[in-house]
């Protein structure tokens, strides 16, 4: 009887989880359902495995919708029907075709249309559905003749009255609307909700045959799909046996390229390999990957293989990736073994500039009826939740920023407020849009409609309806293509040596960078700023803590840094073991035996599936859900709490003690969702690696590139600092010197026009292709004569100094401009400068005030160029200890001054926390911490210069200030208002700090994990 039920997939609209539908139709003794999302299958194969595991047969449909108005309600016969309406839907979503009034021709699909939606005539495999509250209207002659072909149509859209209102309110979010601005058309009927097919079948009882149409339709529909069945690309050849030979003939060409030609143990593991990848099929999505792969290296581009693809010695032998598995010890069952449920996915990295390049391959190349992005729902966040309910309900946008900004604790207790946080619960997990997934692209055999709709974001390419882990479920396996700004980096800086130097890097030669002297003393002591993954205050921190000054080491710093191992408390614990390997004990003789490279403690995913299987005796399957825990983000807990009772119990036949287990499963449970596993790491070391090699033998050339591909941790005015710190000279954007980008001229970096914020993208193309096409501009008058500019442009261009090349001074060529530009029209630019003579005016000298050009400067790019922050300050005072000296004052108290570069919150079981990362006078970085009750009284204040007082703590060679007290500095008045006493400070707020907010759960102390320690 429920031809029409709504999950919250159908977006702002339902308010039922696919669980919560199927399990209140079970509550009532429904044996069938059909599930009609609003233009969407997202929630089908979820549908239909909870309607199985419930004892209901599912049905699959789609309810058709244009401007919120249904149309029909679209039920499918069979699961071709499904493919048949995908179709119609994807025409609609991605090439503009209309959704007709009436549904078109469908082979395998059964019609209902709504009753005010009535076409002139019903073909056999098309309905009317009506409503109980309808069959009053039957009395009516033309309506009264269609019964023969009339079902029940009782849609299910909500359960309670508390849902109807949330109903509403999604409704009103939908319509960007308020609540008391609804109308019936916009909402759905007070009916719409499950009632016993009893009632309802009281309802229709002097209209049997309706009863059994609805029947009939139900009984006449089926949804069999076997989610065993794989549906990725078969075959990249024409046949798996060719598929077999192209990828055995490419793994031994790149065997001798990679190892030489009598290389023993190199084959004896590549023919092992081989020999699985045959069994499970897996040749196709190796050759794919390789096809790729191929294609970029013949473009010219960089790639990063990375993830557990990198433990086969097959994808390092054709190319995929660049780690050997042989050096690391990297085992492919990892990756892909006959236990393994579901197969593996190969993660590859492209910089930004080229990924989509690459997208337009793949899509050409294997067809676009036969790839797509996969999908993924975006929930409602905490802040979009209280934002759009509060609107729903007309709250004001300065109350609606208090809402979202506190936690609910902390909220007024007022009923309207009190109203809106019940509702904001309900929309917990509540899907907001669909959206792209970051990287996962599906290659299918059959056309990709026959599983989903598709749908075009504004990246322009086509998505699919449901998630990654619906993708797993129904054996739709991605291919992560992935994009990077590092990468970007690493190839322009190779492409700016080749151009600046006339030498060729061949970065790719990972034997040039991995192993070289001088970057890993970089490398020790943190020098990384700019460095993929290694940059960061905590990264380079834990380099100083380890000294890392080798291969091996960082790529297991790459993993420690990870939420996995920093929330169970043992990356602290893992510093002390590199530190003092003779001062600890193993937890027990299997973290010994299993973890002995990293003193036994669980740093890679293939740590935590080792403990779980050789200390608590798991078997293969656990195992592989293990693995998955660490790998996804949706579903993690949920999976690790599968496996969690098998591993007590065999824990205790094991005769192991409840505090070990339970402590050996607390670290097991940390990695949920946050970890690598050790080829993932050794991808990510190596590239760290080639960035750092870069930056430690080129390193203006490094930096503009870093500034280019627009940096990574933090914002470019640090990025410009440390290429000022490295021997180049900055200069501001010049008209005849600059490009968009920022370029290297001997030691001169020239800021890219680009970093002018105002200055529209379109114009600074134009101030370059027009210099390009006729030569350098000759004056302002030339300037303006030659490229369609404005008042507020021009000016934007006089005040950064970008026409200092004509001599004069800023206030003289602001004066000319405006002389030049007064009552001007666009469309008289050449008739006026050309016909009519410039008049030249003697202007008095107009005297410019020391650092008004610094003010200029952070007015226009956000920070001072042509002089320190510090020499911006009203004292002269520099601090009476600076960070080359740090080292010498464990213990003691210190009072520096210092300008703020980043912080980052922690949270504590104390409260919040922040670690601070700043510049001394002299230009070196150092690091703080403020813990809560110095916060209380010293809070930060915004960017700028500090002074602080605190603490040096020398931890593992890092020194870290614990701060005490700390005052923002007052910075001298902006001298370009010395006529305007309330503008003098407007521009100092300007200043920036780079601001990162922590939501975890505070890390556990030492004494909390109840750590063995032995002293010699």
């Amino acid at each position: 009887m429920f031809l029409n039920c709504h999950s919250f997939h159908s977006l702002r609209y339902g308010t039922l989880s696919v669980k919560e539908l199927v399990e209140e139709a079970r509550n009532l003794g429904i044996k069938e359902l059909v599930l009609t999302d609003i233009n969407t299958i997202t929630a089908i194969y979820d549908f239909k495995k909870e309607c199985e595991n419930a004892g209901i047969k599912p049905v699959a449909g789609i309810e058709v919708r244009k401007e919120n108005r249904l149309l029909y309600i679209a039920v499918a016969k069979e699961f071709s029907g499904i493919g048949e309406m995908n179709k119609v839907l994807t025409d609609y979503n991605c090439h503009g075709v209309e959704l007709s009034e009436r549904a078109p021709a469908l082979k395998n699909v059964f019609i209902v249309y709504p009753i005010d939606n009535i076409p002139l005539e019903l073909k056999e495999n098309e309905y009317v559905g009506i409503r109980e509250e309808e069959l009053n209207l039957l009395i009516r002659p033309e309506l009264k003749v269609l019964i023969p072909q009339m079902v029940i149509l009782h849609p299910v859209t909500f359960s309670t009255k508390k849902q109807y209102n949330l109903h509403k309110i999604l409704r009103a979010i939908d319509n960007n609307t308020l609540l008391s601005k609804l109308t019936d058309v916009d909402i759905c009927k007070k009916s719409e909700y499950f009632k016993s097919e009893h009632l309802i079948l009281r309802g229709f009882e002097r209209y049997p045959e309706i009863v059994q149409n609805t029947r009939s339709l139900i009984n006449n529909c089926s949804f069999e799909f076997d989610f065993e069945k794989v549906r990725n690309k078969q075959f990249y050849t024409k046949s798996k046996q060719s598929d077999v030979r192209l990828l055995k003939r490419l793994a031994y060409l790149g065997l001798e390229k990679r190892y030489g030609k009598n290389h023993k143990i190199a084959k004896i593991r590549i023919d092992k390999e081989l020999k699985v990848i045959d069994e499970l099929n897996f040749c196709s999505y190796f050759l794919i990957t390789w096809d790729i792969v191929r294609y970029s290296n013949r473009m010219g581009f960089m790639h990063v293989g990375r993830g557990s693809g990198a433990n086969s010695i097959v994808s390092y032998c054709i190319g995929i990736t660049d780690i050997c598995p042989l050096e690391l010890d990297l085992y492919f069952e990892r990756f892909l073994n006959l236990n393994r449920k579901s197969p593996p996915d190969f993660d590859v990295d492209w910089s930004w500039q080229n990924r989509d390049v690459i997208l337009e391959y793949i899509f050409k190349r294997y067809g676009k009826d036969h790839v797509a992005f996969c999908g993924t729902n975006v929930e409602f966040k905490y802040k979009s939740r209280f934002r759009e309910v509060g609107k729903a309900f007309g709250l004001p946008k300065d109350e609606l920023d208090e809402l979202t900004k506190k936690p609910m604790e902390a909220h007024e207790t007022n009923s309207v407020v009190q109203t809106i946080h019940k509702y904001v619960r309900l929309m917990e997990k509540f899907p907001n849009q669909r959206s792209m997934h970051a990287c996962g692209i599906l290659i299918s055999e059959e056309p990709i409609t026959n599983y989903s709709a598709l749908e075009m974001p504004p990246k322009g390419f086509p998505i699919v309806q449901f998630d990654m882990n619906v993708a797993e479920d129904i054996k739709l396996e991605k291919l992560d293509i992935l994009s990077q700004r590092g990468l970007g980096t690493i190839k322009d800086t190779v492409d700016l040596i080749r151009k600046t130097r006339g030498i060729d890097v061949d970065i790719r030669n990972t034997k040039l960078s991995k192993d070289e002297k001088k970057a890993n003393e970089f490398l020790a002591v943190g020098r990384t700023i700019g460095c993929f993954y290694i940059e960061s205050p905590a990264m380079r921190g834990l380099l100083r803590r380890l000294k890392c000054d080798n291969y091996r080491t960082l790529v297991a710093a790459s993993s420690i840094i990870r939420p996995g191992v920093a929330q169970s408390g043992m990356m602290r614990e893992y510093i002390f073991r590199h530190n003092h390997p003779d001062q600890f004990e193993y937890f027990h003789p299997v973290f010994e035996k299993n973890l002995k490279e990293t003193y036994g403690i669980m740093v890679y995913q293939e740590d935590v599936i080792k403990i779980a299987q050789y200390f608590g005796g798991l078997t293969h399957a656990d195992g592989d859900i293990l693995r998955r825990a660490m790998s996804g983000k949706e579903r993690s807990i949920e999976k690790l709490n599968e496996v969690k009772t098998n591993f007590f119990n065999s824990c205790k036949e094991q005769g192991h003690s409840e505090a070990l287990t339970a402590e050996a499963f607390r670290q097991i449970r940390s990695f949920a969702g946050y970890s690598f596993c050790k080829a993932h790491s050794a991808s990510y070391a190596v590239e760290s690696y080639q960035s750092l090699y870069l930056k430690v033998y080129y390193p203006l050339e490094f930096m503009v590139s870093v500034i280019n591909n627009q940096g990574g941790f933090y914002r470019t005015e640090v990025y410009i600092h440390e290429a000022k710190m490295s021997g180049g000279n900055i200069q501001v954007p010049c008209v005849n010197s600059s490009e968009f980008q920022t370029t290297l001229k001997g030691k001169d970096i020239f800021l890219g026009l680009m970093l002018l914020e105002g200055l529209e993208t379109k114009i600074a193309h134009a101030i370059v292709e027009e210099r390009d096409r006729n030569g350098n501009y000759r004056s302002l008058e030339d300037f303006i004569k030659r490229i369609p500019i404005g008042i507020e442009t021009i000016q934007i261009l006089i005040f950064i100094g970008a026409f200092r090349f004509t001599g004069r001074q800023k206030n003289e060529l602001l004066v000319k401009a405006r002389l030049l530009l007064v009552n001007f029209k666009p469309e008289n630019r050449g008739l006026m400068l050309i016909e009519e003579p410039v008049q030249e005016f003697r202007l008095p000298e107009l005297k410019r005030e020391n650092f008004e050009d610094a003010f200029d400067e952070i007015e226009l790019i956000g920070f001072p160029v042509s002089c320190s922050p510090f020499d911006l300050l009203k004292t002269k005072y520099r601090g009476s200890v600076f960070v080359k000296d740090l080292l010498q004052y464990h213990k003691k108290q210190v009072k520096m001054l210092a300008y703020l570069i980043a912080r980052k919150h922690v949270p504590t079981q104390k409260g919040q926390m922040y670690f601070g990362t700043w510049i001394d006078a002299n230009g070196d970085y150092f690091d703080t911490a403020h813990f809560p009750d110095s916060l209380k009284q010293y809070d930060f204040q915004g960017g700028g210069c500090y002074l602080l007082l605190g603490t040096v703590e020398v931890d593992y060679h890092f020194p870290t200030i614990t701060i005490h007290k700390m005052a923002k500095m007052p910075m001298i008045p902006d001298p370009r208002y010395s006529y305007d006493k309330e503008k003098q400070y407007d521009i100092h707020r300007q200043i920036r700090e780079d601001v990162s907010m922590t939501s975890r759960e505070p890390y556990p102390q030492a004494h909390e994990i109840a750590l063995s320690r032995k002293f010699s």
